[in-house]
């Protein structure tokens, strides 16, 4: 519990270093605390420090933060399930030139390494499932104005929000899984960016918003959300409501009509029926009587 506590004052220095665009030395300092403390799994679940310091990376320009940034996250992915076998950017390259300088391996040797291959696809699949993963960037201006728009909603009223992601990050990630669902920037992958956009706005509807900060919902989760789940809970209850009265009404339809016990049904013998009356012939001619039993719903009529 002490580290978390760490962890979290930590993080709330972090983001605000983050926001307001403070000096790098103190940033410095608060990476170096973090890199002395003994975070595990559920510390860095609990906080989501890593999202923090991923944010501390893009923004800084010191080439000694970003150097520890780096550590740290390569540091804290080791504790994710599976991520041993995952090998980093810099020993790929220096087994590519080694791989270069020796030579090509016989077909039967290549059969393993294949499957070494495929193995590592499988684990850094699922480090990037469970670590917050970067967002691809993007030239296309459509796409660019969606990530404006997206980052402008999740901010708000732009007061921060206590352990809640980076904005810019959450846009980014939201505009990229619409993106990947439709494959074009059409008018339906517009129309679901307005929609995301518009609910995020809801002044009625703020829970929306600091779920999706919190990480309470997912940018893949927002990004197929019908109108009804992310509608607000008021509106859920009116929903609720009508569709109840709805069920209710027609549960309770019944036949109009006189009921009465003085009418006898032919079929079942009970008297338990319901008539109208109907002028089907001339105004002098007396109406026609339609009988309904109610209990076997034989239907029959008499002058």
């Amino acid at each position: 519990m002490d580290c978390e506590k760490d962890v979290l004052r930590i993080q709330k220095k972090l983001d605000k270093i983050v926001k307001e665009e403070l000096g790098q030395d103190e940033a410095l300092d608060y990476l170096k605390a973090l890199k002395d403390l003994p975070i595990n799994l559920a510390v860095l679940t609990s906080t989501r420090i890593g999202m923090t310091v991923n944010a501390i990376r893009k923004k800084s320009e010191n080439d000694e933060v970003n150097n520890l940034t780096k550590a740290l996250i390569k540091k804290w992915k080791k504790l994710l399930p599976d991520s041993g076998s995952a090998t980093p950017k810099e020993s790929t390259k220096e087994e590519g030139k080694t791989s270069d300088k020796a030579k090509e391996p016989p077909k039967e040797s290549q059969a393993p390494v294949k499957e070494s291959a495929k193995d590592k696809k499988g684990s850094s699949s699922n480090v990037q499932s469970s670590f917050p993963a970067l967002p691809t960037t993007t030239t296309d201006s459509v796409r660019l104005k969606c990530r404006e728009m997206l980052c402008a909603a999740i901010k708000g009223d732009g007061v921060a929000v206590d352990g809640g992601g980076d904005p810019e990050y959450l846009a980014q990630m939201l505009e990229e899984c619409i993106f990947k669902e439709f494959k074009n920037t059409d008018m339906k992958y517009k129309n679901r960016v307005r929609s995301r956009v518009s609910n995020l706005k809801d002044t009625r509807n703020p829970n929306l918003r600091l779920n999706f900060l919190c990480g309470q919902v997912s940018p893949a989760r927002l990004s197929n959300m019908t109108s009804e789940e992310m509608a607000s809970d008021e509106m859920k209850n009116i929903r609720q409501k009508f569709t109840k009265e709805s069920i209710n009404d027609a549960q309770l339809a019944t036949v109009q009509g006189t009921q009465t016990d003085l009418l006898k049904c032919g079929k079942c013998g009970q008297r338990n029926c319901t008539y109208n009356q109907v002028q089907t012939r001339s105004a002098d001619e007396p109406m026609t009587t339609f009988v309904l039993c109610n209990a076997c719903g034989n239907r029959w009529k008499f002058c």
